[in-house]
């Protein structure tokens, strides 16, 4: 598998006459074109989006999901312990839901900058992918998208935090830790810290789907999968 990977890789270096005596060496039915690689690392890919990041747009999609679950940014995991302490678990929980309802709703706009990376996708980028980590995909995705995501996902969590009440909510919640007696006042920037983890929720699930396309044959679910990555294997 590997000769044939790099007889493919080395096919725009070489002469007619060359390629016709190389290409005699190898089977032609085992034989993968630059398209059958760049079609399939795009197919691997919009599998990671299709069952992995709309599965965080649902209800519940990052709130249920312990990989990806929203906490408290560090400055506040002591409000949220304080308030439990006090017997405000209900508040805490209410506080923590609202976070994770925002990035939910922000992810509904990640399919189509997805996408539009996807569809840009070079042969030279789907052969480093090929050939790289268990999360090269992933990593490509996150180079070519961060600051579209951010972009997009901000004013969106923004947004939402307003609409299903967190300002009122965390207002409620820092009110209450701030007038406790000897703690130091806290007032974080919550939609700058819920667009990051929700970003963050985002690769980890698409890395999540590559590893599995990679590492597990019953996952490439077509010949086209099955047929590129196994010159990984």
């Amino acid at each position: 598998m590997r000769k044939i990977l790099t007889f493919i890789f080395l096919l725009p270096l070489i002469s007619c006459a060359d390629l016709q005596q190389i290409a005699q060496q190898f089977p032609q039915q085992n034989t993968i074109g630059t398209i059958d690689i760049s079609n399939a690392l795009k197919e691997a890919l919009n599998n990671g989006i299709s069952k992995q990041v709309m599965k965080l747009t649902t209800p519940d999609g990052f709130f249920k999901n312990e990989m990806v679950k929203i906490l408290l940014p560090q400055e506040l995991q002591k409000v949220d312990k304080t308030l439990r302490d006090i017997g405000l678990s209900s508040l805490a929980d209410e506080g923590l839901k609202v976070l994770n309802r925002a990035a939910e709703e922000a992810v509904k706009e990640a399919t189509p900058i997805f996408v539009d990376a996807v569809k840009q996708m070079t042969f030279t980028d789907a052969k480093n992918i090929l050939m790289g980590a268990d999360n090269a995909a992933t990593s490509y995705l996150k180079n070519t998208t961060s600051n579209a995501l951010y972009a997009k996902f901000s004013p969106v969590v923004n947004n939402s935090l307003s609409k299903v009440g967190a300002d009122k909510i965390w207002n409620e919640i820092i009110t209450k830790y701030n007038s406790i007696p000897l703690v130091n006042k806290v007032n974080p920037d919550l939609t700058d810290y819920v667009t990051t983890k929700a970003m963050e929720g985002v690769f980890t699930m698409i890395a999540v789907e590559e590893k599995e396309i990679r590492n597990n044959v019953a996952a490439r679910t077509s010949d086209l999968l099955k047929k590129v990555f196994a010159l990984q294997d």
